[in-house]
Order: structure tokens, then C-alpha cells, then sequence
């Protein structure tokens, strides 16, 4: 027998199946250092001043924003432009709420579950619109929710209204303050992380590559889409009742219900790096530093920010973070699947 045949008539060695991870110690050292960075932040209105935490209260809602429109553009590939529809909700059903003896803190809770059932039936009025029509479709649909708030005299109509029964005590009430922004920023970003890392990550990310093959996979589009929707809807809502509780309690419905959150989502998220966990959270601190040393440079500011995302789209279109993550592979937050390689085995 020849060696060529020897080799034909030999079975080829088995190869072992590859092995398939999904995040491994990465995940586990990012939890470990998202929950460590909390427990400092945390423990902040203890050891700094109110002015500090009175800034890092907006960059937490600010995170919670963007990675609630990261969650529906990012993820799902819904584009909307109407999140400032439950931004508003959130904080005049937080006066809803205050009115029934309910105070601000426990309440921003109860405001996000109300807010998210309300959008559970919005959600079949929007979904009947597709790409460009449904962005303007939700731009639309914030600008009836805003004219239906202000029919009501009991919310102050169209000059807005106040909330009376904070905590006095200015000290108390800034710590309080914080750390329901800090709660609100970590529910954001960790259930966010979570939701990204079950079965409906994956529906998702399937869905915002190609809905019609989604479908034809068995991934059920229409549950997958609403869930993240009312979802978001209902983060959108707890950051629209810390910003009212941030500002003492007042809020008005041109500014609420003004678009200029969701034009600063859209700005933070691009800039950090959609479809990613950690982008939101890079892009609103960009903002957040652009913001604090440049909003007092009148037009300069708006210079500054535009130059920022045009150069960030022209020069870095995956983001800050997205690029590193593409060039890199680091991520805090895996939620990827990767192949391992493995040696084939040879046969005993």
C-alpha cells in the first residue's frame, strides 16, 4: 500500500467543535469595577460639596438618556425623535403622584412604571410606521402628548407648575437628589447590559441587521421591538423626574417636552459610539465636559459642539468608543459571542 493510499483510506483526525464565549472575566471584571465605581460615587455627597454633586446629578440622567435612545436606535433600529414625550410625562406624573402623598424619591419609580404602561398602547400607534416616518411619527406623537398636558389646569397648563413638598433642608435634599440620579444611571446602564446579554439581546441585534430575516428565523420582531420600546420609555421618564427634582421641583412644557433632549441623545450617542453599552455613557460625558467649559461662550458653544460631531461622524463613524472597540476588542461590557480556536485532535 502507498503512503498515498494509506492516507485516503485513513479516517481524517476529528477536530474538536469550537468553543463559543460570551464576555468570560471580561464580564466579570466590568460588573466588578461598574459596581466599585458606584460604591465611590455613592458614598460622594459624604466627602464633597453640594456644587459637585450638583453637577454630577445632570451628567447621571444625561447617561440614562443616551443609553435609553442607544437601547431603541442601537439596538432595535428604531430611530426616534419623540423621547421627550415621556422625558415630560415622567416629570408631571411625578406631580400626580406627589399630589396623592407619594414623595418625589419613592415616586420616580412608581412614574417610570406608569409611564411604561402608557406607552405600551402608543407603541401600537407607532409601530404602524416604518424608518424616516417612524422618527417623525414619534416627534409628532410628543407633540400631541404635550398639548394634551397642558389642557389640564391642575398641572398648570401651558406655564407649567411646581412641586411644594421636597425636603427642605437644602443639604439633605441635594444628597437625596444624587443618589436617586445615581440609581436611575445604574438601573440604565446595567439592565440595559443585562437585557443586551439574554435571549432578547439577541433577538434584538437580529432585528436591527435585518428585520425581514429576523423574522423568517423565528425571532418574534413585533414583541422584541415593544418590550425595548415601553422599556425605554420607561427609563426616559425616571431621568424626566429627576431633572424635575433636580430643578427644585418646577417644570414647564416647552422646556420638558422640548426636543433638545432628544437631539442631545442622538448627539451623545453618536459621539461615544452606538450599539454599544459603554458608548452612551463615553458620549454624555463628552457632552457633559463640552457643557461645563464652553455653554457660557454664547455662539461659540453651539461651534464647539458641532464641530465635535462632525468630526467624530467624518473621522471616527463608530464613535470614540465603538473605534476602540473595533481596533481592540476591549469591551467592559461584552455582549458579543466569540469563536474560540482549538486544535484539532488527534485520534488515540
Amino acid at each position: 500500500m502507498t503512503a498515498q493510499t494509506a492516507a485516503v483510506d485513513s479516517p481524517a483526525a476529528p477536530s474538536v467543535p469550537p468553543a463559543v464565549r460570551r464576555g468570560g472575566r471580561a464580564a466579570v471584571l466590568g460588573l466588578t469595577g461598574t459596581f466599585l465605581v458606584l460604591g465611590i460615587m455613592a458614598s460622594l455627597p459624604y466627602v464633597v460639596d453640594n456644587g459637585v454633586t450638583t453637577q454630577l446629578v445632570k451628567l447621571c440622567y444625561l447617561i440614562a438618556l443616551a443609553s435609553m435612545w442607544n437601547l431603541l436606535a442601537g439596538y432595535a433600529g428604531m430611530v426616534s425623535m419623540g423621547q421627550q414625550a415621556f422625558i415630560g410625562l415622567g416629570a408631571y406624573t411625578l406631580f400626580v403622584v406627589n399630589d396623592h402623598g407619594i414623595n418625589v424619591y419613592a415616586g420616580t419609580l412608581v412614574v417610570s412604571v406608569v409611564v411604561a404602561l402608557i406607552a405600551w398602547p402608543v407603541s401600537y400607534i407607532a409601530f404602524r410606521l416604518r424608518g424616516g416616518y417612524f422618527a417623525v411619527g414619534t416627534w409628532v406623537i410628543a407633540e400631541v402628548v404635550r398639548l394634551i398636558v397642558v389642557r389640564f389646569d391642575s398641572l398648570g397648563a401651558a406655564s407649567g407648575r411646581n412641586i411644594t413638598t421636597i425636603t427642605a433642608e437644602p443639604v439633605l435634599r441635594q444628597a437625596y437628589t444624587y443618589w436617586l440620579a445615581l440609581a436611575v444611571m445604574a438601573a440604565a446602564v446595567v439592565g440595559t447590559y443585562l437585557a443586551l446579554r439574554s435571549r432578547l439581546g439577541l433577538d434584538l441585534q437580529a432585528i436591527r441587521d435585518d428585520e425581514t430575516a429576523a423574522g423568517s428565523l423565528g425571532v418574534n420582531v413585533t414583541r422584541g421591538k415593544r418590550i425595548i420600546y415601553i422599556a425605554a420609555a420607561g427609563g426616559c421618564a425616571a431621568a424626566g423626574a429627576v431633572i424635575c427634582v433636580n430643578s427644585l421641583g418646577v417644570a414647564s412644557p416647552p422646556q420638558i417636552f422640548g426636543v433638545q433632549y432628544t437631539a442631545l441623545m442622538i448627539f451623545m450617542v453618536v459621539i461615544g459610539g452606538i450599539g454599544t453599552v459603554e458608548g452612551p455613557v463615553i458620549g454624555a460625558l463628552v457632552y457633559f465636559l463640552l457643557d461645563k467649559y464652553f455653554a457660557q461662550s454664547g455662539v461659540w458653544y453651539l461651534v464647539v459642539i458641532g464641530a465635535a460631531a462632525i468630526a467624530v461622524s467624518l473621522y471616527l463613524p463608530r464613535g470614540l468608543w465603538g473605534t476602540l472597540t473595533h481596533r481592540t476588542g476591549f469591551a467592559i461590557f461584552p455582549v458579543t459571542h466569540k469563536v474560540l480556536r482549538t486544535a484539532r485532535r488527534d485520534e488515540a
